[in-house]
């Protein structure tokens, strides 16, 4: 249903840095940059943009899920997120009030949204 999301992010450069690294394991990767803009996924379109806050006052959270091919890349995504130093929200574990399948782990970015890689397969 989706074809692009952006956020707005306090600091561009200090967010890019946190998704170069967590989407990584997501098979996301940095598709177009310019500047303070930067788009994010699979190759060929960016699907997830960054970009500097230009409107609004304060903050307003964000829930962001991410798509993960796997729970080793669910487990990895956190790993990686933790060492960057991101608040853990919730660490990787099945959630089976979503569904008997449902495996997730949530952390907060730079900017405080609460992010997500999650993986709808068994192990």
């Amino acid at each position: 249903m989706l074809d692009h999301l952006s956020i707005q992010c306090a600091d561009v450069a200090a967010s890019a840095a946190f998704y170069d690294a967590v989407l990584a394991p997501l098979s996301g990767r940095r598709l177009m940059d310019f500047g303070e803009v930067i788009g994010y996924g699979v190759a060929p379109k960016p699907s997830f943009w960054l970009g500097p806050r230009t409107t609004g006052e304060g903050f307003r959270e964000s829930h962001i899920a991410f798509a993960a091919p796997d729970r080793a890349a669910v487990r990895e995504f956190f790993r990686i997120a933790v060492d960057a130093g991101a608040e853990v929200l919730y660490e990787p574990r099945v959630w089976p009030e979503y569904h008997p399948g449902y495996y997730g782990a949530f952390v907060r970015d730079p900017d405080g949204n609460n992010v997500e890689a999650v993986c709808h397969s068994p192990e």
